[in-house]
């Protein structure tokens, strides 16, 4: 592969952008809170201005992992970058695929070895440049263990930052793992995160999205169970005061005993236009497949927006299958004991809004959070979510914790 041919692969991908029905009011799935047109997407063409991939890596208690940080604009770790990855087809999702392979520049490729231990990694970007395409690709080996926290920071100028992220991570035969995913986008960047989840048999993945509002920000998963046993948790906390989020999780079932469970909890307030759609489907032949969603919105204050939208399809008889939505504002009965403990009203909101957000991670990353020493724990019992609720709505004032 010649530097000619990067930039005609580029090419290409662009113009394959540009030919696809950008996803818009007339797309299902996009019409509740349409992305902003392509161009904000695909930058000025001129990719090689840009470098790096924008990840660090911070590795502890085990060294069974290979790192590989591989250049995009370098033909010979473009072909390692890329190899193994599907290419972008046409579905609802394809127009920002292909903007993303037209304007990657860089990418991380991590793999994860069994071992005595679970492996623990802190994985960080941060944003670089007005518009950027980062990739992510993991392989997790059969039987490894994988902890992995992920953080995002974009906290873009006035013009704000454009991000279109594209991961894929692979989970082989009786592997687990548990991802903690932070994003927190500033008030005039775009977001839109693409997370490609790919199980083995036995394989385990759990996945807790913890995430705010932007100027516009989607988090858009896909998890193909397509092994015998194979199981996806994941649960997304969404808070926004005045501003958009779009979760999308799909989940397709291909195999027998395989299980797949969605939790959102959104916490809005003000203007916020937020969406949570939880799609699944049970292939036939999928006998005792397990699927449930639960989706919740609750108002702050204000008069946000908020479309909760589950849906099953169904191909197969002996399965289980549970979904439901419900939204409304915070329980006045907690408000009115929290009172009477002698707390003002924003403190007893604070750590209501706070008590729900744990419960829902919680949940998701399981018996993990039953060691104290886990990173998972210490994050979950760190300041972040007492300051992002302070951050979102000046809620927290003087909570104490304990």
């Amino acid at each position: 592969m010649s530097m000619d041919s990067v930039v005609a692969q580029q090419q290409a991908a662009r113009e394959q952008a540009q030919k696809l029905v950008w996803p818009g009011h007339r797309s299902e799935h996009f019409r509740n809170l349409p992305p902003p047109a392509l161009e904000r997407w695909i930058g000025a063409g001129d990719a090689q201005s840009v470098g790096g991939d924008g990840w660090t890596l911070r590795e502890t208690r085990h060294p069974g992992v290979s790192v590989r940080h591989l250049s995009a604009l370098d033909p010979r770790e473009r072909a390692e970058l890329f190899a193994d990855l599907p290419a972008p087809g046409e579905d609802r999702a394809a127009p920002f695929a292909w903007a993303h392979r037209a304007l990657c520049t860089g990418g991380l490729r991590l793999q994860v070895a069994a071992g005595d231990a679970p492996t623990v990694l802190h994985l960080n970007h941060a944003a670089s440049g007005a518009v950027q395409a980062p990739l992510l690709v993991l392989h997790v080996q059969a039987g490894a263990r994988l902890v992995l926290l992920e953080h995002h920071d974009l906290a873009g100028d006035g013009a704000g930052v454009t991000q279109n992220l594209v991961a894929h991570i692979h989970c082989a035969a009786g592997a687990q793992v548990q991802h903690l995913r932070v994003v927190t986008p500033g008030g005039a960047d775009r977001v839109a995160h693409h997370v490609h989840v790919t199980l083995d048999e036995n394989a385990h993945y759990a996945q807790a999205l913890a995430a705010t509002g932007g100027g516009y920000h989607l988090q858009r998963n896909t998890v193909e169970l397509r092994e015998r046993g194979a199981e996806s948790r994941h649960a997304a906390l969404v808070l926004t005061a005045g501003q958009a989020l779009d979760y999308q999780m799909y989940g397709n079932l291909a195999a027998p005993r395989t299980r797949h469970q969605v939790e959102s909890l959104t916490l809005a307030s003000g203007k916020a236009h937020t969406v949570a759609n939880a799609y699944a489907r049970i292939a036939p032949g999928s006998n005792e497949a397990d699927v449930h969603q639960r989706l919740v919105g609750i108002a702050v204050d204000g008069r946000p927006r908020m479309q909760l939208r589950p849906h099953l399809e169904i191909l197969h008889d002996a399965v289980q299958a549970v979904h439901g939505a419900t939204w409304g504002a915070l329980p006045e009965d907690a408000l009115f004991y929290a009172r009477q403990r002698g707390l003002d009203e924003a403190t007893a909101r604070s750590l209501i809004v706070e008590g729900m957000a744990r419960a829902v991670l919680g949940r998701c990353l399981g018996e993990t959070l039953e060691d104290a020493a886990s990173p998972l724990t210490q994050w979950l019992d760190g300041p972040w979510l007492h300051e992002a609720i302070a951050r979102q709505w000046g809620l927290a004032g003087g909570a104490v914790h304990g």
